[in-house]
């Protein structure tokens, strides 16, 4: 997908759950999402913009702040494929697909849901590709704008810190077992 027309990507994810959930092959009760960087990125908008489609949702070390990617290590290579949001024209496609900008509480009108579906956000403390704070700052964003007193969201909205790792290319196998060991186990 183009930087302009990011959001057909998420459009026609959304549309595989979709087709399979029509077809019986799942239901919104039994699919899971899970994507890694860019694919981070994807699971989370998506699970933004349809989060009735899904029961859980992996995401693991994605850019979710669209708005200050590129201030950080290498972001500002990304514009290329995100759009420069300093860019007034850019800003305008970028918004509706960053993730910590565009947690909502669902309104229930696609299957009565009116929560989230569980989510694992993963990240690498010396992540240098994509730093930890977008994974850190999309959990806030998640457990604060959808876990208050007398809310709905009872799925659970955590992050999983790997110590001492970065975005995951030349992790131990005894790191890769573990993490894999706990998002199956999430």
């Amino acid at each position: 997908c183009s930087k302009e027309r990011k959001q057909n990507c998420y459009d026609d994810f959304c549309a595989a759950a979709e087709h399979l959930q029509d077809r019986k092959y799942c239901s919104p009760a039994t699919t899971t999402i899970q994507g890694g960087s860019n694919g981070g990125l994807l699971v989370a908008a998506c699970a933004n913009q349809r989060p009735d489609l899904f029961q859980a949702v992996l995401a693991q070390v994605g850019v979710m702040d669209l708005l200050r990617f590129h201030k950080f290590t290498i972001g500002h290579a990304w514009t290329t494929d995100f759009g420069n949001p300093d860019i007034a024209e850019e800003f305008q496609y970028i918004l509706p697909i960053s993730p910590i900008h565009n947690v909502r509480q669902p309104t229930g009108e696609a299957n009565g849901s009116q929560q989230y579906p569980a989510i694992l956000i993963t990240t690498g403390d010396h992540d240098d590709r994509v730093v930890p704070l977008h994974s850190h700052k999309l959990t806030a964003t998640l457990q604060h704008v959808l876990c208050y007193p007398g809310s709905p969201q009872t799925n659970p909205l955590i992050t999983r810190i790997e110590v001492r790792a970065g975005h995951g290319a030349g992790k131990p196998t005894a790191k890769v077992i573990a993490e894999i060991a706990d998002m199956h186990t999430f």
